[in-house]
């Protein structure tokens, strides 16, 4: 009788716990779909920081960030740079940065981005060299490294007329990209966001 009266009622709440079970269902499997392979990234061989030569095999084996920047950059790359500083904050939390993941920062400007110039600025993000490559090289292979592999387009010859997309390249362990951010998109470029694409790619 108690089943019949509130026969409704038990309904409704049946199709309730149906729709919350379906809801947590595509949640769970939702957060478990992979990244795409998106292309392979091209080989490269430059000028680290410390004036060691680094190429794109010697970061083989650990996901990584990609990004192109010039020290004399009067507002996005110093900001973007910033948002990886705290990236790699969050990673090294979890003791993963240098050991599961690195960051690979390209100067575009390598006329005046010399050695010192580029240690000045990533000094002033806290960087840690043991996870963090920042590069310089031929510009114009610098450039084609940046379109070819990430389709990131670099305009210009020197710091007074560059103009450049503001991208951030998520590279795996075997040299797929997997994602592009758009730098220009704060809620895209959340350091929490990134941190937990990088924890995805380093439980493949």
């Amino acid at each position: 009788m108690m089943l019949k009266k509130y026969k409704w009622t038990w309904m409704l709440l049946g199709l309730a716990l149906i729709m919350a079970v379906y809801l947590m269902w595509g949640t769970v499997f939702a957060s478990k779909e992979k990244l795409p392979e998106i292309r392979e990234i091209q080989s490269f061989s430059m000028e680290n920081v410390d004036g060691s030569t680094v190429s794109l095999d010697d970061t083989k084996g650990k996901v990584r960030l990609f990004y192109f920047y010039f020290t004399s950059c009067p507002d996005v790359c110093p900001i973007t740079t910033f948002t990886l500083s705290q990236v790699q904050d969050l990673l090294k939390e979890d003791d993963t940065f240098g050991k599961d993941v690195s960051f690979v920062s390209i100067s575009f400007d390598p006329k005046v981005d010399t050695k010192e110039k580029i240690k000045e600025f990533a000094d002033r993000f806290h960087a840690d060299y043991n996870g963090w490559y920042f590069l310089r090289g031929d510009m114009d292979q610098t450039k084609q490294l940046a379109k070819d592999s990430f389709q990131i387009l670099i305009e210009g010859e020197n710091k007074d007329d560059f103009a450049h997309m503001n991208m951030i390249g998520l590279v795996d362990r075997n040299n797929q990209l997997r994602k592009v951010y758009n730098a220009f998109n704060t809620e895209d470029v959340e350091p929490a966001v990134i941190a937990e694409d990088i924890r995805t790619l380093i439980k493949e």
